[in-house]
């Protein structure tokens, strides 16, 4: 292999040291193809080198590198967090990559004398106190309802709570105890935070003991009353346990971690449980599985003389990988149930990371083996559902190429563009642009663009305007590259130029959402900018604008065609072009409230932005509530300083 790479990349590589380390490996348009770690960076890197891997995979990979960086650490452990933060951050091209999720969202207690309830997702605050992560939004609002049911905690906001002179329905349907109004006192409701603390903690039994001590207590001076709600209280907790008997056991934090491999793809199930209840748990699906497996199986890590070891499979590949990603970000909890035997560096680096010492569990038994053989069951059910999906969605595709007489050399890059106008008697006239590729809506890739020169209500010039904006610079870029010379042996890259960026990449298919008029008036934009008419196709409404019955419109004169009401392709493109309509009106409804509102007038103000915009405006009513409140009353809203409520207040006064 090293006849197709430089000197002083060569060079680099002799010159490594036999130190543990990272190696990032690049191509020549600086995109991160592999990042790995090494007990000996200079055995392994060479190893690369050295060897002809042939047509396979780690072969191709090798042939793009063209640049090389490595960092020397002390030891295997900071070598593995070292290569899974990279990872995370770099996202190369043939790592096992799990795909950054939202983040996990927690129950929390806020600092207050009558403390609330509250979901909450984002950075945490020393301030409050917070239970979890939990799997999923479900799970915290399910445990938020069981702890008003048996301590009655107040979720109400400051706001709304610090304005109030009768108790709402909660205390009616005995969910809250009142502290609005004053009908507990600052002590009692405090032990109930306690109880709920330690329920969430999984101290249940000394809940349990506290709050009979607490209503013997009451009882012995004849405060019955008191001590009724207190046995109405045990009596719910006992009821709880009842119905979770199944999932209550010894174990109060642990994590079961189940993975599936099969056709290809592969999803690690993660089950969480918490203060001794099982919350539920969660799917992940890593992109990259079958070329980072095969460059794992081709790094030959062994000294001279040694036979390598065998490589991992590859469900064991995909577990230590998505450990090692994942715990970055979040809290590991004290003991780790899994489905497959990972290595003990791994965990022992999990355990320096998190300071505290974590426990793998391999073949578990009783309750956790319960537990396991769940996520197990359900990563299957998983990745049995994403298989069938991608099949069917890669039908949809196929179906709709066919439908257009259309021959993509890559399917599964077959990306769609699709247009619409959207506006309210001309008010806030907004176009959205859409884009479907690898058999799935790309939100990310989707935008926006204010319309404005026009006349009111003229969706053609919309469209005009939209389109050219969108193809009118790409078309002058694809130009310049018709034009500019071959560059040959030129700067010694030849055939391996850097590719063209995806921005700088036409759609195989433009849908505009409309008849001929908005056919035509792309086809004028796309004659102007000198790009194929062959790409343009309108979605017209069918007889009485049915669903169903849509017709397909060309811009290169073909005939119009009918898909037919149950055909894949046109289910495809009815829900791209649904897609592009939800995304220009949501544009245009948030357009119009700003103009209406008047919540312009606080995205000028250094600091704020459409969230924090968007939660004063929820919070207040409207800018005129914004006016209207206090320096203190801003404050409350999340994420705003008092410095910056300050900064808001002297800009609306």
């Amino acid at each position: 292999m090293s006849d197709v790479h430089s000197d002083q990349l060569l060079s680099e590589v002799a010159a490594l040291p036999q130190l543990p380390g990272v190696y990032r490996y690049f191509d020549a348009a600086g995109a991160v193809l592999y990042v790995g770690k090494a007990r000996n960076l200079k055995k392994r890197v060479a190893n690369y080198f050295q060897k002809s891997h042939g047509g396979t995979r780690i072969g191709h990979m090798i042939s793009k590198i063209v640049r090389m960086e490595t960092t020397v650490v002390r030891s295997e452990a900071e070598a593995l967090l070292l290569e899974n933060n990279l990872i995370k951050t770099l996202k190369p091209r043939y790592n096992i990559l799990f795909r950054d999720d939202k983040s996990y969202p927690y129950l929390k207690i806020a600092s207050h004398e009558f403390p609330r309830l509250a979901y909450y997702r984002g950075a945490v605050d020393k301030k409050h106190r917070y239970f979890g992560p939990y799997p999923s939004a479900w799970a915290v609002k399910e445990s938020i309802q069981l702890l008003q049911k048996v301590f009655k905690l107040r979720t109400c906001e400051d706001t709304v709570y610090a304005n109030r002179t009768r108790p709402c329905l909660l205390y009616q349907i005995k969910r809250c105890t009142g502290p609005c109004v004053g009908y507990i006192t600052p002590e009692s409701y405090a032990q109930d935070v306690a109880s709920a603390e330690a329920f969430l903690m999984g101290d249940t039994q000394l809940v349990l003991s506290k709050l009979e001590a607490r209503m013997t207590e009451h009882a012995e001076k004849l405060e019955f009353e008191q001590a009724a709600e207190l046995r109405n209280q045990m009596s719910a907790i006992s009821r709880v346990l009842h119905q979770q008997s199944i999932e209550i056991a010894s174990d109060k934090d642990v994590d079961i971690l189940a993975v599936k491999v099969q056709g290809g793809k592969a999803c690690v199930n993660l089950a969480m449980v918490r203060g001794g209840r099982h919350l539920g748990d969660r799917a992940y699906f890593p992109v990259h599985v079958e070329d980072a497996a095969q460059i794992h199986h081709g790094e030959l890590d062994a000294e001279e003389g040694v036979a390598p070891a065998p490589a991992d499979p590859i469900e064991v590949q995909v577990l230590e990988a998505f450990i090692a990603q994942h715990y970055i970000d979040v809290p590991v909890p004290a003991t780790l149930v899994l489905s497959h035997l990972v290595s003990r560096e791994l965990i022992e680096a999990i355990s320096q990371q998190a300071g505290a010492r974590v426990t793998a569990v391999f073949q578990p038994r009783e309750q956790r083996r319960h537990w396991l053989e769940m996520a197990e069951t359900n990563a299957g059910l998983q990745l049995a559902r994403l298989l069938a999906e991608e099949g069917s969605q890669q039908a949809r595709t196929r179906a709709l190429a066919d439908a257009l007489e259309l021959a993509p050399d890559d399917l599964d890059n077959f990306r769609i563009e699709c247009f619409d106008i959207s506006h309210t008697a001309g008010e806030a006239t907004q176009a959205s642009c859409v884009v479907f590729e690898r058999h799935t809506m790309q939100n990310r890739e989707y935008r926006r663009y204010n319309i404005e020169g026009i006349t009111p209500g003229d969706d053609y010039a919309a469209m005009r305007q939209v389109l050219h904006r969108r193809y009118g610079k790409l078309a002058e870029a694809m130009a310049a590259e018709t034009d500019a010379p071959p560059m040959g042996d030129a700067g010694g890259v030849g055939s391996d130029a850097p590719p063209k960026t995806r921005a700088a990449r036409m759609p195989d298919l433009v849908l505009v959402d409309g008849g001929k008029g908005q056919v035509s008036m792309a086809r004028e934009v796309f004659g102007e900018l000198g790009l194929a008419l062959s790409l343009i196709v309108g979605v017209e409404k069918g007889e009485g604008r049915k669903v169903g019955l849509e017709e397909l419109v060309f811009a290169d004169g073909r005939e119009k065609v009918y898909l037919g009401k149950d055909s894949a392709a046109l289910m495809l493109v009815a829900q791209i072009r649904d897609e592009a309509h939800r995304f220009a009106i949501t544009g245009m409804r948030a357009k119009r409230a700003k103009v209406r509102v008047g919540g312009s007038q606080l995205e000028d103000i250094p600091g704020i932005g459409p969230k924090r915009r968007a939660r004063l405006l929820q919070r207040f009513g409207g800018i005129r509530g914004v006016a209207a409140a206090s320096v203190e009353d801003i404050a409350s809203v999340e994420g705003i300083a008092t410095d910056l409520a300050e900064e808001i207040y002297r800009a609306l006064h």
